[in-house]
């Protein structure tokens, strides 16, 4: 009877282990992937992608806000178990976090009022541009834009830049046109701002797609996710899903 109580036992905490909460961080406050709504509740395409991904590996997803710039000390910290959170996968990153394969991939660019005529980053000297803080879109326009004159400002969230560019004080962004086109340029406070120069792709700046981030030492659950990923883009559920949020597939090739 002890060694039937014990086996249960055991299966039971091997069933609690596989339904155990999975820790997500995030910062929401880069629509469409990630946002609040009025009430408090943290939507978007990530949010819809990670519970898709935890439904796949039997967890729950619990979500943890967190200021993108503290994000992987958070993780490294253990305050989260990953990160999905619109994170570009780039070998700087990679040196101290692990991450899985893409699950998205979209250009960023420099959006400024339509008035500015566009030959290059010298046309934007002297202006304000701001950037979301320890981003890659940081990171390009110090290797882009700075050395032509443009002064970049970072900020702790990219909806901050928005309000900071309606009140004047910025004269543009360079943000990922998927986000800068939910957040900003849709809304009437973005009526007289748009796109101007190449989408940016360059993997120096941007690396190779957006991946959901790990601590180094993760290989089980790196590859549960790795798998979950394969299942939602062949069973139709990632297709569901972005259809929600974008008019084309923005897995990318």
């Amino acid at each position: 009877m002890q060694k039937k109580i014990a086996a249960l036992a055991l299966v039971g905490l091997a069933g609690a282990a596989c339904a155990a909460d999975l820790r997500v961080g995030l910062n929401p406050a880069y629509e469409p992937f990630e946002s609040k709504t009025a009430s408090g509740e943290i939507v978007g395409f990530d949010v819809d992608i990670a519970n898709a991904l935890c439904e796949q590996i039997k967890r729950k997803c619990v979500f943890v806000e967190s200021e993108w710039d503290s994000i992987i000390p958070g993780l490294q910290a253990k305050k989260f178990d990953v990160v999905i959170s619109s994170m570009s996968i780039t070998p700087e990153r990679a040196r101290v976090v692990d991450f899985t394969n893409r699950y998205y991939k979209t250009p960023s660019a420099i959006v400024v009022k339509k008035s500015v005529k566009y030959e290059g980053p010298a046309s934007l000297k002297g202006m304000k541009i701001g950037v979301l803080k320890s981003s890659t879109q940081e990171k390009w326009a110090l290797g882009e834009l700075k050395p032509a004159g443009v002064t970049v400002v970072p900020y702790q969230s990219q909806n901050q830049v928005y309000l900071d560019i309606q009140a004047g004080r910025l004269d543009g962004t360079v943000a990922d046109k998927v986000e800068v086109n939910g957040g900003f340029l849709r809304k009437p406070e973005g009526k007289d701002y748009g796109y101007v120069g190449p989408d940016q792709y360059d993997a120096k700046y941007y690396g190779e797609g957006i991946g959901i981030a790990l601590r180094k030492g993760q290989g089980d659950l790196k590859k549960q996710l790795n798998e979950a990923i394969d299942t939602i883009r062949a069973n139709g559920t990632y297709a569901r899903i972005a259809k929600k949020y974008f008019d084309f597939d923005p897995y990318g090739k």
